[in-house]
């Protein structure tokens, strides 16, 4: 059964209708007792930074995901869930995350003004990615195979943890995995045959 943190940011109906296709058990939640029970756990999010660790942290679920990380659980952070994976975001000042994967999260807008880009922000649509390093997530999908975004913001300073990224106008980290630790920057659930193919595999990790 996988468990899908429940602190009050996001619409979770596409990620849990995504795992019944699949037949997949899951349970949205925000009991401790309950996380700690599942054989994986999904970190979901949208929305800034800031307020979801925030969230997270007035009902102490900020301390049970790093517990369940700690424990070896396989734990796959999703869109802004995957960013407070990182040690800390740049998005409306400088905020600590969860600190299970190394890195930073910074501003596309920025970098695209660095680098002369008139690429819009937020990245809104579908891109390939490109393998990096193998990864229990790949098992079903192919190199170059496309994924849906929706962000201002993308993890940087991560290369020891990178699986996947895409091109767009800088690289986009698009998969990370620091062991047992998941996260992907682009929706599976919003990915069609591709996307529900990653969730698949997750489903499939064992701790």
């Amino acid at each position: 059964m996988i468990a899908i943190v429940d602190y009050g940011v996001g619409n979770l109906f596409s990620l849990t209708s995504s795992l019944t296709t699949l037949g997949i058990e899951s349970e949205v939640t925000g009991d401790a007792a309950k996380l700690k029970a599942a054989d994986q756990v999904i970190l979901p999010g949208v929305g800034a930074f800031a307020d979801a660790m925030g969230k997270l942290k007035e009902n102490g679920l900020d301390q049970t995901v790093i517990e369940l990380a700690q424990s070896g659980k396989p734990l796959l952070g999703i869109c802004l869930g995957m960013q407070l994976l990182f040690d800390s975001s740049e998005e409306f000042g400088v905020h600590a995350g969860l600190g299970l994967v190394p890195g930073r999260v910074v501003s596309l807008a920025e970098a695209f003004a660095k680098a002369g880009s008139e690429l819009k922000v937020p990245h809104i649509g579908w891109n390939p990615i490109t393998f990096r390093k193998e990864s229990p997530l790949l098992k079903y999908i192919k190199d170059q195979d496309q994924f849906y975004y929706v962000h201002s913001f993308y993890a940087t300073d991560c290369q020891e943890n990178l699986v996947a990224d895409s091109d767009y106008g800088v690289a986009v980290t698009g998969i990370v995995q620091n062991g047992n630790v998941f996260g992907t920057q682009f929706h599976p659930e919003k990915s069609g045959h591709c996307g529900l193919a990653l969730l698949k595999a997750f489903a499939e990790v064992t701790a």
